[in-house]
């Protein structure tokens, strides 16, 4: 990447960090607009995860890495301890992938 674009990106992240102290008592939201904001936080987000867990390059993961997401999930749902999340997932695919499940 760039320097340019390093800079210009550090700028702006820390721009949208600052704008908050800055603009938080002097703007109102209304309440539909912020529960609006809030749902297309949570949208992104699975967005993120489900193009991480699904795809590698430019194709498909293989199933070993989406089945190990799953049960990672399924543990902080239920409100598991962090390193457990991350261990019974890393685990699950580390298993299949050692069962020949690409």
């Amino acid at each position: 990447m760039p320097p340019l674009a390093v800079v210009l990106l550090a700028a702006g992240t820390y721009a949208f960090r600052l704008a908050g102290p800055l603009l938080g008592d002097r703007l109102r939201l209304p309440d539909p607009l912020r529960r609006l904001l809030s749902d297309a936080a949570a949208v992104l987000l699975v967005a993120l995860v489900a193009v991480a867990a699904l795809t590698e390059g430019h194709g498909f993961a293989g199933w070993a890495r989406p089945a190990g997401v799953l049960v990672g999930g399924a543990l902080a749902l239920r409100r598991a301890p962090f390193p457990l999340v991350v261990v019974a997932a890393a685990a699950t695919t580390a298993a299949l992938r050692l069962a020949g499940l690409p």
